[in-house]
């Protein structure tokens, strides 16, 4: 009988209640005070409420580091849990320095903590989620012509795919919560009316789910299947992750798959401010952060919204 050995088909980073998984939401409560504090009018408060809760979030992401370098070895999380400490501190720098504009940046990251934090805590949720996701990650599988079965994973959920020796699970991060939650934040935290927004949320919801699903797949299929079992991915495998790492599932999820990620994050992001151009506001701000420079994308962009209305609704 052959034990099969298996992976997660992403890392599950916040899932955990170890001192960093706590961390977090320390700071997530910090921006949804923030975003109370505004709302009621207080904005002086609001803002030192804010500098805190970014400095914790930059502290947070720090921690996470080792993590991402050693348990999950991605380079590309790993440079990014990196840079979330200065980025976050000269945030909250900017915050407390008068740059009002960011408050709606601080209230979307205590609403994306709020979408995502019932998927961590609540166990049949999360369940739900996970093994949905696994099922229809599956039927894509056999659309292509595999059918390996479901089974129990390490996670104790039907979520891995029963190919014999080496397969991939699912874990939350699989699902595509994540990205959701980070466009739910953003879409809710802005001033536009409710119908808009709400279209520019199914919109997101659904290219990510589409797209979380093609790239279960695709890691699902090559991993076990040794679509990458070649001598200069072994070679790229061996010298950014080490001998233990199995090429496929490297080159498939760490290169491949979070590269693909970030360009449709951006493509998901165009779509998104056609329906809620007022997002251009957070991506000037974004921007300013990243560069130091002054940005107008609207306008550098000339872009016009799809849809458009006279008020709230």
């Amino acid at each position: 009988m052959t034990v099969a050995s298996s992976t997660p088909l992403v890392v599950d980073a916040f899932t955990s209640f170890d001192p960093t998984a706590h961390f977090v939401w320390v700071a997530i409560g910090a921006f949804l005070l923030t975003a109370a504090l505004d709302l009621a009018g207080n904005r002086k408060h609001a803002r030192y409420a804010g500098s805190v809760a970014w400095a914790l979030f930059g502290v947070f992401w720090l921690t996470m580091m080792p993590y991402f370098y050693y348990d999950a070895q991605s380079p590309l999380q790993t440079i990014l849990s990196l840079a979330g400490l200065p980025l976050c501190v000269y945030t909250g720098y900017l915050l407390y320095g008068g740059r009002d504009s960011l408050l709606t940046l601080t209230r979307a990251v205590g609403l994306m903590g709020i979408i995502y934090l019932p998927f961590t805590t609540i166990e049949p949720l999360k369940m739900w989620l996970i093994e949905t996701v696994t099922i229809q990650s599956h039927m894509g599988m056999q659309l292509l012509g595999y059918s390996p079965g479901i089974e129990e994973g390490m996670n104790g959920y039907q979520s891995r795919f029963a190919f014999e020796g080496y397969s991939t699970y699912i874990v939350l991060a699989c699902t595509g919560i994540g990205s959701i939650s980070i466009f739910g934040g953003l879409i809710a935290a802005v001033r536009a009316p409710l119908r808009r927004k709400l279209a520019a949320f199914a919109v997101a919801v659904g290219v990510i789910w589409i797209l979380n699903l093609a790239r279960n797949v695709f890691v699902g299929l090559a991993a076990p299947l040794g679509w990458f079992d070649y001598g200069v991915f072994n070679t790229i495998t061996a010298t950014l992750a080490g001998e233990g790492m199995r090429t496929s599932f490297f080159v498939s999820h760490h290169l491949i798959s979070q590269t693909l990620s970030i360009v449709a994050l951006v493509g998901i992001t165009l779509l998104v401010v056609r329906i809620v151009p007022e997002l251009f506001d957070v991506l000037d701000d974004l921007l300013y952060i990243l560069t130091g420079d002054e940005y107008d994308l609207r306008a550098d962009l000339g872009m016009e919204p799809v849809m458009t209305d006279g008020g709230d609704d």
